[in-house]
């Protein structure tokens, strides 16, 4: 009953109240007495949360789901569980937008590869001192933009990253390069990657070694071996590219590099860092490791 009443509510502007009664086999008075009638605490409540929750979906660029929505919430001071947050989101017509089936686009080299230091264990005890990269390409109106990026494993920050028309070993160098600009890495770092020819080629392997950084590769064709870079370029398409149409590779590099550096980096809740930002995540280390020689 209370749907059917919610129903002509909703429609009161558009057709005479006690014609939608009829229509809905219920009386006038009944749903009079329904709509004149206080609303319970739970019902605010549910009131104002559905607009919070639709606040932090636009926020999050439609890309929150309940999980995250809810952390966000109970973040804010106002603990609310998923199975409510997600009831909320169904009322309201809010889907979040879905990840694509992975497709393997790694075309191994012919170098012999150095070893797996990683051994799908994407988890590091600083920053600096386990990253992880990979290649993607982006379609646009000029033909492929290709990105590279780095990640670092602490805080599952983007801290490189470069864009070009072309997948030479120059785009990851570039990438690389931005990372040791922005980075301290650690003595005896690793970088892991795939087996394609750009992250084997000597060229790549003096950049690493000049930096005092390990190579590492996963197997031929294993994307669980290098799922942490994976799981980044899943996301992006998912959240921006699958989304948006770019007739220049420039719209394209413009709408990447603010979609990493704004709300990747600073603005995401990620599941894997318990719903903290990567930037979060690093300033919460930065911050422990300057204050312990004041403590001493």
């Amino acid at each position: 009953m209370t749907d059917k009443y919610k129903l002509i509510a909703a429609e009161k502007d558009n057709y005479p109240i006690r014609r939608m009664c009829q229509w809905l086999v219920v009386s006038a008075s009944g749903f009079y007495d329904w709509y004149r009638r206080p609303a319970s605490p739970r019902a605010r409540r549910h009131a104002t949360l559905e607009t919070q929750v639709r606040a932090l979906f636009a926020a999050s660029r439609q890309t929150y789901g309940a999980r995250r929505i809810a952390a966000a919430l109970t973040a804010s001071g106002q603990p609310t569980s998923v199975r409510l947050t997600r009831r909320i989101m169904r009322r309201a017509g809010l889907k979040a937008c879905q990840p694509r089936a992975y497709r393997r686009t790694t075309i191994p080299g012919q170098a012999p590869a150095p070893a797996d230091h990683v051994r799908r264990d994407f988890t590091a005890t600083q920053p600096g001192a386990k990253l992880v990269g990979d290649i993607t390409y982006v379609r646009t109106g000029e033909g492929w933009l290709y990105l590279a990026t780095v990640i670092d494993l602490y805080s599952r920050k983007v801290i490189g990253w470069s864009m070009a028309n072309h997948m030479r070993t120059e785009l990851i160098i570039d990438a690389f390069t931005m990372t040791t600009s922005r980075t301290t890495l650690t003595p005896d770092a690793i970088f892991h990657s795939d087996r394609r020819t750009q992250y084997t080629s000597d060229a790549y392997q003096r950049i690493l070694k000049r930096h005092g950084v390990r190579p590492s590769v996963g197997a031929t064709g294993v994307c669980w071996d290098n799922s942490a870079a994976e799981s980044f370029f899943g996301t992006l398409k998912n959240e921006l590219v699958y989304r948006e149409t770019y007739p220049t590779r420039h719209a394209a590099r413009t709408a990447i590099s603010e979609y990493i550096e704004v709300f990747y980096n600073r603005q995401r809740l990620h599941s894997t860092l318990g719903y903290h930002t990567p930037e979060h995540i690093e300033h919460l280390y930065l911050t422990s490791r300057t204050s312990i020689p004041e403590a001493a």
